[in-house]
């Protein structure tokens, strides 16, 4: 019979096990003949992304599954034993377990995951791999938000940039847009000159004026006293 110390032991694991079903995400692996080097290489990464990777013994593990509901999780509590859980990123326990099935596949497999309470099969778990770490998320999801605002900026500096036009470049423009409106009388004045019809008022060039004769007015004789 073990002794109280070892069943206190135990009743700690389960009750560490449970807490770790509870968390936001997590992968279960089956494990075999991967060596030490890869193994270290993989809690390396483990840890860089905040991720609990321990092995379980599945007799410990049964107690911790009926304590948060996922009885249907003892069919695959055979053989060797992994758990990979994560908190802060959901996804990260799923994408680097998947990482080294792909690159283990003989020694390494994944058995099946949960998320927010759901379980997750083989096919779930890989489709939830497939998803960008939350850092790449939050940066897709920042430049969606900040796309109007980008473009936005763009429009209001052509504005201010064709606002900014030197005054000289604007007077130039004002009576390019005015010249063709003031070029047609002045171009049909010179012609109707041309043709010989006066203007009136205008005298044309070779064509006498006819002068008005002035009468004389006799002066008036004043009577010498």
């Amino acid at each position: 019979m073990p002794s109280e110390s070892i069943l206190r032991e135990k009743k700690r694991i389960v009750e560490e096990l449970t807490e770790r079903l509870r968390s936001q995400a997590g992968v279960f692996v089956d494990y075999k003949g991967i060596t030490v080097n890869e193994d270290t290489e993989m809690r390396v990464k483990m840890r860089e992304a905040n991720v609990e990777y321990s092995v379980i013994k599945n007799r410990l593990m049964k107690f911790a599954i009926k304590n948060v509901g996922f009885e249907d999780l003892d069919s695959i509590l055979v053989g060797t034993t992994s758990l990979a859980t994560g908190n802060e990123d959901p996804i990260a326990p799923a994408r680097i377990i998947k990482e080294y099935a792909d690159k283990l596949p003989n020694y390494f497999e994944i058995k099946a995951g949960f998320l927010d309470g759901r379980l997750l099969n083989i096919d779930e778990v890989n489709a939830i791999a497939s998803i960008p770490a939350l850092p790449v998320l939050q940066a897709q999801l920042l430049g969606t938000m900040l796309a109007p605002i980008t473009s936005l900026a763009i429009v209001l500096k052509e504005i201010a940039e064709k606002g900014a036009m030197p005054l000289d470049a604007d007077v130039e423009l004002q009576k390019e847009e005015i010249a063709p409106a003031t070029e047609a009388p002045e171009n049909e004045a010179i012609e109707t000159l041309v043709e010989g019809t006066p203007v009136e008022g205008t005298p044309v060039e070779g064509t006498p004026v006819e002068k008005t004769p002035i009468e004389e007015t006799p002066a008036e004789e004043t009577p010498v006293e």
